[in-house]
């Protein structure tokens, strides 16, 4: 998905060069480091959850991550975990996806079922397994809240499923049925039929797969 590629294209120079401007950790980085000197640290690299086995604590100035955190098995214990390798003066950068605008309210997540957690920034949870990330973020021992805010750059918010969940998962089950039927036929009724009712219903969509955002970036300082 290049999560990081997509969320740069929002990001100033003077962004990069107050944070990433030092030695930078990537947690998760995939092939998209978020720099081009950031030290990648992925599933070929070790556990994330524990990522204090694997790398000295307090070495680096900034540690970024992106759309990672709600893959761990806790979330709360990783982001201590990714914490402890900032070292005093530097910053923790973290993206993560706002359930607001990305899981719509559906539990498990309905576009992506390898997410164990849900964030959000505001209002009460959507899930059973949301965290208010500013809460999260404000509670790492010695950090300094610099900035949190979604980012939903290029987000059709009148295409967020708003409905019932239990319509919306169903609607998205005959929209991956119907996506099957067309490969094979591609004048199926059932396929014009659930086009026409696609148009009134908007079917649950996840606008991430193109070069929208639906995303919480919150920026932490670690006092010196």
């Amino acid at each position: 998905m290049r999560e990081a590629s997509k969320t740069n294209r929002v990001r100033d120079e003077a962004f990069y060069a107050k944070y990433f401007a030092g030695s930078v950790l990537d947690i998760g980085s995939g092939p998209d480091p978020v720099v081009p000197h950031a030290q990648p640290f992925d599933r070929e690299h070790g556990d994330a959850n524990e990522i204090s086995r694997y790398l000295a604590g307090a070495s680096f100035d900034c540690v970024h991550s992106s759309h990672c955190l709600e893959h761990m098995n806790d979330a709360r214990h990783a982001l201590e975990q990714w914490w402890s390798l900032v070292r005093p003066g530097g910053y923790l950068v973290i993206t993560v996806p706002d359930e607001e605008l990305y899981e719509q309210g559906f539990w498990p997540s309905q576009f992506n079922v390898e997410h164990r957690s849900t964030f959000r920034l505001e209002g009460p949870p959507r899930s059973p397994v949301s965290y208010d990330l500013r809460a999260m973020l404000s509670a790492l021992p010695g950090a300094e809240l610099i900035d949190i805010f979604c980012q939903d750059e290029g987000y059709d918010h009148a295409l967020r499923w708003t409905g019932p969940r239990a319509l919306g998962r169903a609607l998205l089950w005959i929209d991956k049925y119907r996506r099957r039927r067309l490969r094979r036929h591609a004048d199926d009724v059932l396929t014009r039929a659930w086009t026409d009712a696609a148009r009134w219903l908007h079917t649950p969509v996840d606008q991430t797969r193109l070069d929208a955002l639906a995303q919480i970036q919150g920026i932490v300082r670690k006092a010196s």
